[in-house]
């Protein structure tokens, strides 16, 4: 199992001096996460896509082309890149361009995203939140597929044979689906027979055992065979030295963003107990020190019948730099190992 990173670029607070760090502060630490990582052998780094105060990842493809060119071996790529919202052919040109640059290193993981700024600030219409991304899923394929293209949609304005390019290193370039928690996404995706991002953000991971199944047997169905129909998931994780101190430094953050999104919401503001209940054994959170993660790791994927990647967002906006870095080291030194022996 390939075990990695992702990041949503938070704003952040430091937790000791309450000194904000600005904008092009928090992109140097970023890069220096994404090194580190690079160094410590964790098989990949993702950038998300937001379009909110708190998030600095709206150009997610300008930070991956940055953090090619200082890496050597580590995969990038999007988590995930809110397809609904963008034009097709400009998403597959810009990732085409990183993997020309990264020499055949970038996933593109698409989706729809869990918030929708994105819709009308690029004058989209929520109504169609379904069709959008099954359309520009259907024409990125089509892309990936040939250099001439000839396609029509209701969103788009048709491509009469024009070619699309660069090319990338990588043919196909990897395209993942990434998915929440509605069946027909993963049947989608296993009909197509695309790899599956399956984010897990709250409950139990073991309840998503019944959708990764119909996965399987819809990509079965379709005549795809075992090898394509990949499962990763993106959860929310730390690793410290000790699963108390893993607690400490993730739930001041974990607080501030999830009371954000429970008022926008309209739902109940989360409580110290909700976090130790998704931080437990059987929750969603990924956190605690390297055995805990590890043993996690490995029964998550046993009762999922298997998993091929696992990348754990760790950013945290009361999270500090220094903190962070030991964490993505403590993951790739210490967490890699127990997961490669187990």
């Amino acid at each position: 199992m390939h075990v990695g990173v992702d990041s949503f670029v938070s704003a952040v607070t430091d937790p000791a001096s309450g000194r904000v760090i600005g904008a092009e502060e928090r992109m140097q630490h970023l890069l220096e996460e994404i090194e580190l990582a690079d160094r410590v052998g964790l098989y990949s780094f993702g950038i998300g896509e937001h379009h909110r105060p708190e998030y600095y990842d709206s150009a997610p493809a300008v930070i991956l082309a940055a953090a090619a060119a200082r890496t050597f071996r580590i995969r990038l790529g999007s988590a995930v890149n809110v397809l609904s919202a963008a034009d097709p052919v400009r998403v597959f040109q810009e990732f085409a361009t990183l993997d020309l640059i990264s020499k055949g290193r970038i996933d593109l993981v698409v989706g729809r995203g869990s918030f929708t700024e994105a819709f009308p600030l690029f004058g989209l219409d929520l109504a169609d939140y379904d069709s959008l991304f099954t359309e520009k899923l259907d024409l990125l394929l089509r892309i990936r597929d040939s250099e001439q293209v000839t396609w029509s949609g209701r969103h788009r304005p048709a491509l009469t044979g024009q070619g699309v390019y660069p090319r990338p290193v990588q043919d196909p370039l990897p395209i993942w689906v990434g998915v929440g928690g509605t069946p027909e996404s993963f049947a989608r995706a296993g009909l197509l027979g695309l790899p599956l991002m399956v984010a897990i953000i709250g409950g139990e991971p073991r309840q998503f055992g019944p959708l990764v199944d119909l996965y399987r047997r819809a990509g079965a169905q379709a005549g795809h065979p075992p090898e394509a129909l990949q499962v990763g998931l993106h959860v929310f994780g730390f690793v410290a030295e000790s699963s108390q101190a893993a607690a400490d430094a993730i739930y001041p953050g974990w607080h501030e963003m999830f009371t954000k999104v429970s008022r926008e919401r309209g739902f109940s503001p989360p409580t110290r107990r909700q976090f130790d209940a998704t931080s437990g054994p059987d929750g969603a959170f990924f956190l605690g020190d390297p055995d805990t993660v590890a043993a996690k790791i490995a029964r998550v994927a046993g009762q999922l019948g298997g998993v091929d990647r696992i990348s754990l967002q760790m950013t945290n906006p009361r999270l500090a730099h220094a903190g962070l870095l030991r964490g993505i080291e403590l993951l790739g030194t210490e967490v890699l190992p127990r997961v490669a022996g187990a």
